[in-house]
């Protein structure tokens, strides 16, 4: 063979890799294997974008995703990430076009000429391709589509926009993608104030999200952050020192992980999910027209109740909360929140749940007035929830929610729901009655163990704190002034069912015939002086339609008996309602979402509350007096005299429905009204003594107002005033002395003590 045969044939073996290769280049970019990612779509890059609930002060609540994904623009990120990662995974990210021949040189000749196994020779513009357009296909025709992606985002993007872009959509692990969300994640930090050490911990974990996962492989962690930080000397970005200074510290973990379930105001965060997925109400759906029609009426009134249904991006397409990232800026305060969720804790732990395993133990009865079959009704109907099958009378070991923390046990899962059923529940509510903004918003002890929402979605007998409710009717409709005589007698009231009502009194109380003023009745929740403004009325009627202008949504029953509490209602709407009074007599309707926008950040929708003239603002401050005597001489008095020394203007109401099923309390101050709800899941687990509103839901209001009073940040003082409306006189009644013939009345089975 001549030399120039063998020069030739040297030069085809050299030369065919390169013309297979290009030529296989040319078939992937002619779309031969498979489509490529069009300019549009690299100008577009879709990701699954998470949306974040925003606190009014600007502070991430939580996010509704997929992928637990946000962005952050390049100028927000800290100089030591870019240098970590650019050190580690391309360091000659600045001087290529997408593709580093010098890495793929090495790689091949340690793969093919050397026979070792070499990973690498991926750039971060690679990578970046990988992580935007996953691979479907066969390997090499992927790696071709992922240099030619490299090379268009090269073109399309400068590479500050690239780094931004990958730090945005890599995964870190334990549910965190992009640097937002792990610096979150991992190090309860925003990306901007990450440590060298951090951001050098961080850029070693994308390389393998679990083996080098610093909470569950803390040592394979520590070791990839040092060979990070050697990487960042070698470039010259740290000195040696700082190095070794760094190398040697640990790594500390405020470890924060992502969960719907975990977090701040995992109860808020739920509901505002189904009230923005809410679909168009059924009549099927409901169990009366009264209810069906308030829910079209909500669909057709308020923008954000459906919201996900009512509005369409550019393309058509619905907007899906999920992955496209939107912005929902709430009216939550996220310090408020903090305060409302700790005063139930602490209630619950201290307190109330106490107390109640004091009286299991003692009674052995969990579930009041039930017979056994009644019991085992209840239990077989939390069976049917629970998604097990069978095995529910064999002990077998068990991770048990208590107010005290989780609890290694063996247990049956029968006498587990017992356990479940035995904790009592809590929710509270604070709206700012000015604006309708919800300030704080807790549905429950612990949304991870107890799903269902106890401040929107249960609605329970509200027991005395409706009767403002009655006593504003009386002041606006029937002309009846505060200071009325009224004598504390029996009151019998004739019905249509020809049964005359008498209702009972909580406690051992004594008709003594003397005339007290009409307040007095509320000051001291009397049944008595309740039910005579009933008897004034005449028409329960009207009474039922009064209290739904002052914001009282339910359907009300329209009997007498709706003076103690006989109807459902929810926290929300009694909070929200409680705030006509503190706002002149305007009823606005609670709102808890101000604006949404795209991940743009442009604004797609806005909101403002909703707002009726329920009464005059007169008749708004002489129902405030009244409820400012409950506080300072009445059933809430120990807000004033007791533990909490309160000092300012406050007004407020207790509440307790029959056998102290539920108990309540809601407060009212110039720039707050705040309210509880506690009781049980079943209706049958409740205290048997000690159990009224003013004794276990008081108090959570209590420690949440002296939290809030205690932090000038709030801006919420205790010598905040109510507005004195014009022709508004303070409420000055002289008592008398004179009696009435004491009248023996039927004492008839009443609703609510």
């Amino acid at each position: 063979m001549g030399s120039r045969r063998v020069i030739a044939l040297i030069w085809i073996v050299v030369a065919t890799p390169f013309v297979v290769l290009l030529t296989l280049l040319g078939l992937t970019a002619l779309g031969v294997f498979g489509k490529l990612p069009t300019f549009e779509e690299l100008e577009n890059p879709k990701s699954n974008l998470a949306t974040e609930i925003i606190s009014e002060e600007g502070k991430l609540l939580g996010t509704y995703y997929v992928e637990n994904r946000t962005f952050v623009d390049y100028a927000d990120l800290p100089t030591d990430v870019v240098a970590a990662l650019v050190s580690t995974e391309d360091v000659r990210f600045y001087g290529h076009s997408g593709i580093d021949f010098i890495s793929l040189a090495r790689v091949a000749f340690r793969t093919l000429g050397l026979g070792q196994s070499q990973g690498g020779g991926s750039t971060i513009t690679q990578q970046l391709a990988k992580n935007l357009f996953k691979r479907k296909g066969w390997i090499v025709t992927d790696k071709l589509k992922e240099w030619i992606t490299a090379i268009k985002l090269e073109y399309n993007y400068t590479k500050e926009e690239i780094i931004s872009m990958y730090l945005n959509t890599v995964f870190y692990g334990s549910n965190a993608y992009g640097i937002k969300n792990a610096a979150n994640t991992f190090f309860g930090k925003s990306p901007q104030e990450l440590n060298i050490q951090e951001s050098a911990t961080l850029v070693g974990v994308v390389n393998a999200q679990t083996r080098y996962n610093p909470v569950i492989n803390y040592d394979n962690s520590l070791l990839r952050r040092n060979t990070v930080l050697r990487r960042m000397q070698g470039v010259g970005y740290i000195t040696r020192a700082q190095c070794d200074s760094l190398s040697a510290l640990p790594i500390e973990l405020d470890y924060n992980p992502v969960s719907h379930d975990e977090g701040t105001a995992t109860y808020f965060r739920e509901m505002l999910r189904l009230v923005m997925q809410a679909k168009r109400p059924k009549r099927g759906d409901y169990a009366n027209d009264y209810d069906f029609d308030y829910a079209l009426n909500r669909w057709e009134t308020n923008p954000l109740y459906g919201w996900v249904e009512k509005n369409k991006k550019a393309d058509g397409e619905p907007y899906n909360i999920y992955s496209d990232g939107l912005k929902i800026y709430t009216t939550i305060n996220s310090t408020m929140q903090r305060y409302a969720e700790a005063a139930v804790e602490e209630r619950l732990k201290n307190e109330i749940q106490p107390v109640m395993e004091a009286q299991f133990r003692r009674t052995g009865v969990v579930f009041q007035r039930q017979t056994p079959e009644q019991i085992d009704g209840i239990i077989r109907n939390a069976m049917r929830y629970s998604g097990r099958k069978e095995g529910w009378d064999e002990a077998v070991p068990m991770k048990l929610f208590t107010y005290r923390g989780i609890r290694d046990t063996i247990i049956t899962p029968r006498d587990s729901i017992v356990h479940f059923k035995k904790l009592i529940r809590a929710s509270f509510v604070a709206i700012e009655p000015q604006t309708g903004h919800v300030k704080a918003y807790v549905g429950g002890p612990n949304f991870r163990y107890f799903k269902y929402d106890y401040a929107s979605q249960a609605k329970r007998q509200p027991g005395s704190t409706i009767k403002p409710f009655v006593y504003t009717f009386a002041f606006s409709q029937l002309g009846i002034d505060p200071c009325t005589p009224v004598p504390n007698l029996p009151v019998t009231i004739e019905t249509t069912t020809g049964v005359p009502w008498t209702p009972k009194e909580a406690g051992n109380v004594e008709y003594d015939g003397v005339m007290h003023p009409l307040k007095w009745g509320l000051q001291n929740s009397r049944n008595n002086y309740t039910a005579w403004i009933m008897k004034q009325a005449k028409a329960p009627e009207a009474v039922a339609d009064f209290i739904h202008d002052l914001g009282i949504r339910s359907w009300i029953d329209p009997v007498h008996s709706l003076a103690l509490g006989s109807m459902d209602v929810s926290l929300l709407e009694l909070v929200g309602a409680y705030t006509t009074f503190a706002n002149r007599g305007v009823n606005t309707e609670p709102i808890f979402v101000t604006r949404i926008e795209d991940n743009q950040g442009n604004l797609i929708s806005s909101f403002l509350p909703q707002t009726t003239d329920a009464i005059s603002d007169v008749t708004a401050y002489t129902t405030l007096q009244v409820l400012e005597d409950v506080i300072n001489a009445g059933t809430a008095g120990r807000l004033r005299w007791g533990e909490y020394g309160f000092t300012g203007q406050m007004g407020g109401k207790t509440g307790t429905s029959q056998e102290s099923r539920d108990a309540w309390f809601v407060g009212v101050t110039p720039k707050l009204v705040a309210g509880a709800w506690v009781g049980g899941e079943d209706q049958s687990v409740h205290p048997m003594s000690r159990g009224e509103g003013g004794v276990i839901a008081l108090p959570i209001y209590g420690i949440f107002m002296k939290k809030v009073f205690a932090d000038p940040s709030l801006g919420i003082s205790q010598s905040d005033l109510f507005e004195v409306p014009p022709g508004a006189v303070p409420i000055n009644c002289r008592e008398t002395e004179e009696t009435v013939e004491i009248v023996e009345a039927p004492q008839e089975e009443g609703f609510f003590d």
